[in-house]
This record gives C-alpha cells, structure tokens and sequence, in this order.
C-alpha cells in the first residue's frame, strides 16, 4: 500500500512540473531593474512576394526617439504580414557590408504618398564575424535621422531577421533617410589590425519596408516613376516593350524616353530590356511600360483606355490578366506618342548653360555630392558627416565631393583638410591621422603629444592627384593607440572611455584649379557625361542595328549617362560618320559592324572586327596572346633583367612619382589596341578626324556582349572605374582594364584668363618635368647673359 501511495505522489509530482515547463523558462524576476532584454527568435514571417527563405525573425517594438537609444527589448511577437501588403527592397547594391569598428551607410528611398500613409515595419537580415563581441557591439537603423531600433551584433553563425515597427507619421511622400550605423569591437584582441577581422554584411534580399494593405501598391502618377525602387539583388528594371521597335522613327523617341526614366528614378544600377512581344513578370524593382499606337498596342493590352485612340496618351494603368500597374504611352500616330513621351521627360530638361551644383547621389548615398567649380570651404556637416566620440582604437569616415570635368590640377593642386578634433593624454605617440581620396592614401599627420589634445582647424595638405572630374570620396581615418591596448587585459577591448572626437564643424577647403577640357577622357565621360552633356546641339549617335539587344545596351548607356549630366542628352541617329563631321558623336554596336573610321580614330585595330570573338568554354585549346607573349617573356634569357628593370621603374614612380611619360619632352603616340579574345566589352575615346570634336566608341563581339557587358560596366560600382583612353571588361575575369591617356588635346571650356593659363601651365609643367627642367636651364641661362650684359655696359671699367 505505501509502494502504491508513493507512486501516486510521484506520479502528480511529474504532471506539475511538467505542466509549469510549458510558459517559457523566465528570469524576469531576478534581472536587475533598467536592464534590457535580449529578443527572443521567432518562426519566419512568410514574404508578401516569392522571395528566398527568410532567416528567423526577430521582432522589436517602436524605440523611443529620444536618445540615448537602448537596446531593443523583447516585445510581443508582430503577427505575419498579411498577404496583401507591400514590400519594398532598400539596399541599392548587391552587397552591403559594415567594417570596422564604425561605420555608417546613408541614402534614401523614394515613397508614393500611399506608401507613406501606411503602417510599416522596417526589416533586416544582418551576419557578423564571429570575432565581434556581441555585449559591445550594436546595428542602430535610422529613418529621416530618427533611431527607429537597435540591435545587438550577435549571429555569426548565420543571417537572422530583424524587425522594428516604424512609428506612425515617421515617412513622408518622397525621400526618405535610410541609415545602417555600426559600432563593433573584438573579442579578445586589441591591436589596430584586429579591426579589420571586423565586418557586419546586411542582405539586400531581407532588407526591406513592408506596408499594410494593397493601396500602396497603386501607381497613379508619373511621380510613381521615382519609387520603383529596387530588388533584392539591388538593381532597377525598365520593361519597355514596343511592336513597333524595329520601324524607322521610333529609336529616337525610346531612348529620350530611357533617359527621362533614368533621371526621374535616379537609382545607381538600371537596366533597360526592350522587347516587342508580351509583358514580363511583374517583380520589385521593375517596372513595365507599354510603347506604341492604339492599333500596335491593342492586341497585348485588351484593356486599353479609349483616350489613347484619340489624343497623345501618359498614364498608369493596371494590367487586367496579372493586376500589376504598367505605364502605358500611346496615341493615334507616333507623334502623338512622342508627345506623350515629352509629357513625362520634359520636367527633368535642363539647359546645358545652368551649372548645377550638385551631383545626384541620394539613392546610394546620402547627402547628395556638391560641385566645386573654385576655390570654396565645405563643413563636413553639410556633407554628411556626423559628430563622433570613440573609444576604440581605429575610426573611419568618408564623404564624396565633386569637380568638373574640366578639372586640371592632379599634378600639383592642394586641397585642405581643417580639422577640428580631439584626444585624450591615454594616445600614445605613435598614432596618427590619415587622408585617403578615392581609396589612395593622400595625407597623413602624426601625433607626436602625450598630453592629450584640441585641433581647433588644423590644416591637413591634401594633395588632388588621385581627384577625377565627376564624383570622389575622400576619408578620414584616425590610428589611435594606447598603453591599455598594448597591455589587453581581459575586457579592454570593449572601453567605452571616449579617447577621440571628430567634431563636424571641421571643413574641406578646395582652391582654385585650372580648368580645362582633355580629349581624349573615359573618366570625364563617366563622371560627368562631357563633352556630350554640354552638347547645345544634338549628338549624332550611331547605331548598327536596331535590334532588342542593341537598343537595350543603348539606353542603359544613355540613361546612365544622362543620371551623371543631370538631364536628358539630346541625340540623333545617323547611318554613316560621314554625316557627323567633326562633331562629338557616340557609335555603339557589334564590332563587325562599326565603321573603320571610328575604330581608327580610337586607336582599334580594324583587324580586330575579323579577329575579336569571345573564347568559348569549349574551347579549351584556344590560346591568348597576350598571355601566351607574358609567358615567354619571362622564360628567355633576358626576363629576369627586364623584371628587375620593370620593378625598379615601378619603385621609382612609386616613390618620386617619376614616370617614363614625364621625361619626354613631348607625349608619345597612342598605340594601336587590339582587344584580346577574353574582353566581353570595350569603350574607347579618340578625336574626330579634324580633331575639332571626341569620338566614343562602344564595342563588343555580339548584341548579346554588348548589352551584357553594360549591364555590369553601368553598375554604380563599375562606372567610376571608366577612365583613360580605352577601358576593357571581361566576364570571364570580371577584371575591368584600363589604357591610359599618352597624348591628349586640350579644349578651351572656361573665358581667357591669364590666372587659369597659369594654372593650366603649371599642372603641365608639374606632368612633363623633362620640360620644366629644360625652360628653367633656359630662363637661367637667359638671366645670366642679360645679368652680364647689363653689368658690361653700367659697370665701372678700368
């Protein structure tokens, strides 16, 4: 009976504990007050659209906006979204990575008012190296410079989802603030090279704003055309589809039209795909536009508006077989249909006398670039970069700045850095400040106290050899180092004892440089669309064919070429060059089919239209030329001798900036370029055959090349890379090569003036320092023998 009775008492002991292990295990109550909480993951929230699988989410509640932002606490899991709300990618680029001990990413995404109006939550998917110390570590997002959440670096070993609710009235009707902001420290380590084993990489797939309920996904104004937006992988499409595309009279009409969807949606990797048949599928980032007359169109879109049968027609419309919104452009004739097509163009016409004053970059990074044309101050405020106290051991910064593309002074300008900072008594010796311009190291200043220090507007010399007209980046990078990092004691990589500050009110002072325009220039051409975007005329264009995949490389060319001149540029097809003159003119297409002229006037081998096609996979047996000459070059007798020399020359101009090209008296002539079998795509720029204007050629071995190798050149991290006179790129190596300039011609683009004569002459002189030597020899000897002269006749003789 006792056996019995304590089976029993065993047994309902079991059933208790058994039912209180259903709640979660809590500590609640033993958690000291004011602590946060770490977020609890939760089952995947389905995606509103076919999507990869989602990491496990983590969902955070609102954070207040005041700050200083806490962690954010575990809240009551958000329910799923529902199946008609919206979503809408954020991340304008393939790969988004935070480094470092800080780091900070702005741009802003363009949203319809429906879209604003709506509740959202804002969502995330992150990664971090497994040395980052999660306790000291945070991602802080930011919408219009309100914290909206921040969360804990904690998931090496694979993507976790986060999720913040966006406070209601937080988003307006168009731009709108995205900010990652990273702050990351290491585990065990102290030293400055372990901050570079730091890295945060956010996945554009899972980084997204989704709205609640179906209206904002309406598009019912041109205005819409801004908020495409992006998809997962970072990339904006244009649809275009045209019946009519291969009629004469249309090409001119699509490609204003590619232009004017580039600059009004402004975002940094577009492509163009033209067809002549149905629809695509619809997804974000994309969007669909119908071309043509009422008759062309009716068969594709049933539900066609009568308008469009009677008058010049613009407007979105939704498709009735797959309910998505398309844009549709029509008319009874093709003139009524590039009159509508002017209709969503002619707002972003610029005349090519207004200078503008600031280069677009927002939808990739914020704020946009300003323009320096002379001698200007520039507060890192106004570019964005924000006041910072930091107690780690290296800090990092950037900010982009813009010359023209007339900009003449990379052989001897100055630009100034006035820094205003501060350190405390713990830096040692030792640690210094860094200037870098687009990723060259440019200046550098040690710190020599160990007091500790307040640089009210210490000028820093930046030297502008590494500027480039168009867009650059210039970075501001502190080494610090102390006795507590030399030592490393257990915790020390976590101090959070301020030991630097940047302080905002620092400035960029850029002087006056000479300003005058160089034929031939890729990188001006990137940068700014010149000479083409200062056209008063319209530039001749020539296409071999207008077929769906030429048009497509054409307009992706354009439309990226039109976000950089800030408008649309106005073009004219022509069929042969003899109708261009010497006017500036673009010639894209097949190699087979360019003329012979404008691959002569670019320094191309007419042979290559026989001899270049692309080495298939295949063929295993081809060799390269090129590589196959480097080969034995290194296996004859005299490889070794030449190596020698070739990193000795290389040492040379490393470190006095002495090059071959600089001890001629006058440049050398262009070689002629013969594209290697490996190129998938070649631009180059030459003169016209009077010289009065520049030639761009635009080149492959196929259509299909063509427009898949400006599919990747256009990309926003590829299109800086365009300079000198010819630039190559290889899908099988994905390397993109550069020919650089050895003889150009200059081109007056400011009023005389003896000041920028000046400027041009030194920047000259500084290139061709043979020269320099020689007119200093001349103009010494030339005081000598007046100095001798004079004395002969007014000096006292015996």
């Amino acid at each position: 009976m006792r056996k019995i009775v304590a089976a029993s008492l065993l047994l309902l002991n079991a059933s208790a504990v058994a039912q209180a292990q259903t709640a979660p295990f809590d500590m609640s109550g033993e958690r000291p007050a004011g602590a946060s909480l770490t977020p609890r993951l939760t089952s995947p929230t389905p995606p509103a659209t076919p999507a990869a699988p989602v990491p496990p989410t983590i969902t955070v509640q609102p954070q207040p906006a005041a700050p200083p932002l806490q962690p954010a606490a575990a809240a009551n899991t958000a329910a799923p979204p529902r199946s008609g709300d919206v979503r809408r990618y954020v991340v304008p680029f393939s790969k988004l990575g935070l480094g470092g001990e800080y780091d900070r990413r702005s741009w802003s995404v363009y949203l319809t008012p429906e879209q604003a109006a709506a509740k959202a939550n804002f969502t995330f998917a992150y990664q971090n190296a497994i040395v980052v110390a999660p306790e000291a570590s945070a991602l802080t997002v930011y919408l219009n410079n309100r914290p909206i959440g921040q969360q804990r670096v904690g998931s090496p070993d694979g993507p976790s989802a986060v999720t913040f609710e966006v406070p209601a009235g937080l988003l307006q009707p168009g731009a709108n603030l995205v900010t990652f902001e990273a702050n990351q420290r290491h585990r065990t380590d102290c030293s400055i090279q372990s901050t570079y084993e730091l890295w945060s990489n956010i996945d554009p797939a899972v980084t997204y704003l989704s709205f609640a309920g179906s209206d904002a996904a309406q598009l019912s104004s041109a205005d819409a055309i801004r908020a495409i937006g992006v998809d997962g992988a970072g990339k904006t499409e244009f649809d275009i589809v045209v019946p009519a595309l291969e009629q004469p009279g249309t090409t001119k009409p699509l490609l204003r039209l590619a232009q004017g969807l580039s600059v009004l949606s402004s975002m940094p990797n577009q492509i163009f795909a033209f067809s002549t048949t149905s629809l695509p599928a619809v997804r974000p980032g994309k969007l669909s536009v119908l071309v043509g007359t009422a008759a062309e169109l009716r068969p594709l879109f049933p539900g066609l508006p009568p308008g469009a049968e009677s008058a010049a027609f613009a407007a979105f419309a939704t498709d009735p077989r797959s309910g998505s919104p398309v844009l549709l452009i029509s008319g009874p004739s093709w003139q009524a249909v590039s009159s509508a097509i002017d209709t969503i163009v002619s707002p972003t016409d610029r005349s090519s006398d207004i200078r503008r004053d600031v280069l677009t970059t927002e939808r990739w990074s914020a704020p946009n670039a300003p323009l320096v044309f002379s001698d200007t101050n520039i507060a890192l405020s106004q570019l964005g970069v924000k006041t910072t106290e930091f107690s780690g051991r290296r800090l990092r910064t950037s900010f982009n700045i813009a010359v023209p593309a007339d900009f003449y002074a990379n052989a001897y300008g100055e630009a100034k850095v006035l820094l205003d900072a501060a350190y405390t008594d713990n830096v040692m010796p030792g640690s210094h400040i860094d200037i870098y311009v687009n990723d060259n190291i440019a200046s550098t200043v040690p710190i020599t106290t160990t007091s500790g220090g307040i640089l009210r507007h210490l000028p820093i010399r930046v030297t502008m050899r590494h500027f480039k007209p168009g867009l650059n980046s210039v970075a501001i990078e502190a080494i610090l180092m102390t006795k507590d990092d030399a030592a490393c004691a257990p915790g020390a990589t976590a101090g959070a004892t301020p030991r630097f500050a940047l302080f905002d009110t620092s400035e960029l002072q850029i002087p006056d440089f000479a300003r005058v325009g160089q034929r031939p220039n890729l990188a001006a051409m990137a940068g700014t669309a010149y000479p083409y975007g200062r056209a008063t005329e319209p530039t001749p264009l020539f296409i071999d064919r207008v077929d769906a995949d030429t048009l497509s490389a054409a307009a992706t060319l354009l439309g990226q070429m039109a976000i950089t001149a800030g408008h649309p540029i106005d073009v004219e097809t022509v069929a042969s060059p003899n109708m261009i003159g010497d006017r500036d003119a673009i010639f894209i297409g097949s190699v087979s089919q360019m003329p012979a002229t404008a691959l002569t006037q670019t320094n191309i081998a007419t042979a290559s239209q026989a001899s270049w096609r692309p080495v298939a996979d295949t063929q295993a047996g081809v060799v390269d030329t090129g590589t196959a000459f480097e080969e034995w070059n290194s296996k004859v007798s005299g490889g070794v001798l030449r190596n020698r020399i070739t990193a000795f020359r290389e040492w040379v101009s490393r470190n006095f900036d002495i090059s071959r090209s600089s001890l001629q008296f006058v440049p050398g002539a262009e070689e002629v370029f013969t594209p290697s079998n490996v190129d998938t795509i070649l631009v180059a720029q030459g003169s016209s055959p009077a010289g009065a204007g520049a030639w761009t050629v635009v080149t492959a071995p196929s259509a299909k090349d063509l427009r898949e190798g400006l599919e990747v050149l256009t990309a926003q991290p590829n299109w800086p890379k365009i300079s000198g006179h010819i630039t190559t790129y290889s899908s099988k190596t994905g390397k993109i090569e550069t020919v650089p300039v050895t003889r150009f011609d200059f081109v007056p683009s400011t009023p005389w003036s003896i000041s920028n004569y000046r400027l041009i002459a030194a920047n000259w002189l500084s290139t061709n320092i043979l020269s320099y030597a020689s007119l200093l020899v001349v103009f010494v000897l030339l005081i000598g023998v007046t100095t001798s002269s004079m004395l002969r006749r007014l000096g006292r003789s015996k």
